[in-house]
Order: structure tokens, then C-alpha cells, then sequence
């Protein structure tokens, strides 16, 4: 008893200074994003004292205003939100068709078409060859360029095929039998059944999407089809990167420090804002394939 009692007591302080420490950690990673989020809404003045700003005495919301009054900015961000939202639709066709596609036994060339696609996840054909194959697609330039060659994944087919395995043949078969054609029966049983994937690949698909940047360095050369990624990198790099006339001279004299500031929060608060809404479908499609019956 005395020993099962010692035991129980370790125990208790182990989770103590295990709750402490992991606490103490989380502050530290999540003090550069405080430190972020408040200097972008500190008043010029207190900015250009210096030092370091923990709570800023008077907030404003001028930086934010020069950000969505410039042209460039907010051609950016359209640009990037382009890529977010119909990037990933159709990555979620084109993944989901492929996989459900693959993941019947009935195709013909079923076994070469998923050894194609596992040596796509093994060997990459490199820079150059695609910078090849996007110019002679006359895609430079364009906005297609950053998603048609990153439009599916190897990988995520793969995985996305062992969930299909899962569902049972039982629902194609009477679907069929219904009169339901392989389209019909991929729309209306496949899919609705394939929500916690879609959510968790989706989520992976926009992150990818709205964060773009060596693509884009790749085969965009003119700024005004930069994505926001570019355009914060180059403003965080060069201060002196204009973002378009001004017509309020108040908000001209904004300190650089605090337009980058702003600029980072409006790039990352959009995919921490989608979270929430697929968190309920995240664990499950994490989970995708793992488990077989």
C-alpha cells in the first residue's frame, strides 16, 4: 500500500511539472504571433519608440486600412483567394475521381495506373522539366500555372483510395442495379459518404493553395498577378515595396514595421478562420485508410 501510494504521488507531481512544462512551451511558440498581431495594431508612435511592445497603450486599425486601400494589396489577396477556393474544387474532382476510379477492381489497367502513380510519390521530375511543360502549355504568366501542375498528389490519391476501399461494394452494386451509372453512383453515393475525407484533404488543398510561393516565383514575372505570399515576401524583404498610391497622407507615414505586421496577420487569419468549420470532419479524415476490417 505504502509503495502503490509513493507510486500515485509521483504520478501527480510528474503531471504537474509535465503541465507546466508543455504550458511553458506553448507560451514560447505562441508569443511571436502575439508580438505579431500587436505591433500590427499599435499607433505609429509607440512603434517607432522601439523596444520591445507587449500591450500597446493606444490601438489602431490604420495599417489594416492602408493594406485594403492600396491596389496591390488587395489584387494580391484576390489572387491568392482565387487559388484557395477553385484550386480546391478542383482538386477534390480531380483527387476523389482518380481515387474512386483506382479503387474499383472491375477497371481494366487498374494495378499499372496505381504503379504510375506510386512512382510519381518516389521520383520527382525536377524543376526544370515542368518549367518546360507549363511554358510550352503557354501557361506563364497565368494564374493557371499554380494550379493545374499541382492540381492532384500521388500521395493523397493513395490515401484517398484506401478510404473508398472501405465503403462497402454492396452500396455500388444496388446502386447500379438501380439504374445508376458509374458518374451517378460516384455523385450521389461516393461523395456524400466521403465528407470527413474531402474535409481533411480540402484543408490540406487550401493551405497549399493560399500559401503558393515557389510556383509562383517560378512562372509568374509580373507583379500584378503576384500572390500574396509574393507580394508579403517582398514586402517583409524591401520596405521601400510600394503597394500603390495614397491618397491619405496619415496613412502614408504608417511605420514599415507595422504594415508588415498587418500584412502577415490578413495572410495567415483566413485558413486559422476555416479551420473551425472542418474540425468536426478533420479527425476522422486524418484517420483516412488507417483502420481495416
Amino acid at each position: 500500500m505504502r509503495a502503490r501510494a509513493m507510486e500515485s504521488a509521483f504520478d501527480r507531481w510528474f503531471a504537474r511539472v509535465n503541465a507546466v512544462l508543455l504550458v511553458a512551451v506553448a507560451l514560447i511558440c505562441l508569443f511571436p504571433f502575439y508580438y505579431v498581431f500587436v505591433v500590427s495594431f499599435a499607433s505609429p508612435w509607440e512603434v517607432r519608440q522601439g523596444g520591445l511592445l507587449l500591450f500597446p497603450k493606444e490601438w489602431t486599425l490604420d495599417a489594416y486600412r492602408y493594406l485594403f486601400s492600396t491596389d496591390a494589396f488587395v489584387r494580391a489577396a484576390g489572387i491568392s483567394a482565387f487559388l484557395a477556393i477553385v484550386g480546391t474544387v478542383c482538386s477534390l474532382l480531380i483527387t476523389s475521381m482518380l481515387s474512386y476510379g483506382l479503387s474499383r477492381k472491375r477497371l481494366k489497367g487498374r494495378r499499372t495506373l496505381l504503379l504510375l502513380i506510386l512512382v510519381t510519390t518516389l521520383f520527382n521530375p525536377g524543376i526544370i522539366p515542368g518549367y518546360l511543360v507549363v511554358r510550352d502549355l503557354g501557361m506563364i504568366n497565368s494564374v493557371w500555372s499554380l494550379i493545374v501542375p499541382v492540381l492532384t498528389s500521388g500521395w493523397y490519391v493513395l490515401l484517398m483510395k484506401g478510404f473508398f476501399d472501405s465503403i462497402p461494394a454492396g452500396l455500388e452494386e444496388a446502386a447500379l442495379i438501380d439504374g445508376c451509372n458509374d458518374m451517378s453512383v460516384w455523385y450521389r453515393i461516393i461523395l456524400p459518404l466521403s465528407l470527413p475525407s474531402l474535409a481533411a484533404f480540402g484543408l490540406f488543398f487550401a493551405v497549399a493553395y493560399w500559401n503558393t510561393f515557389f510556383t509562383a516565383v517560378l512562372y509568374i514575372n509580373k507583379p500584378d498577378k503576384w500572390p500574396l505570399q509574393i507580394l508579403l515576401q517582398n514586402l517583409l524583404i524591401d520596405s521601400s515595396t510600394s503597394l500603390g498610391a495614397m491618397s491619405d497622407s496619415a496613412l502614408q507615414n504608417i511605420p514599415s514595421q507595422t504594415k508588415k505586421m498587418a500584412a502577415i496577420i490578413v495572410s495567415t487569419v483566413p485558413i486559422l478562420l476555416v479551420y473551425p468549420f472542418l474540425q468536426k470532419h478533420f479527425a476522422k479524415g486524418a484517420m483516412v485508410g488507417s483502420v481495416k476490417e
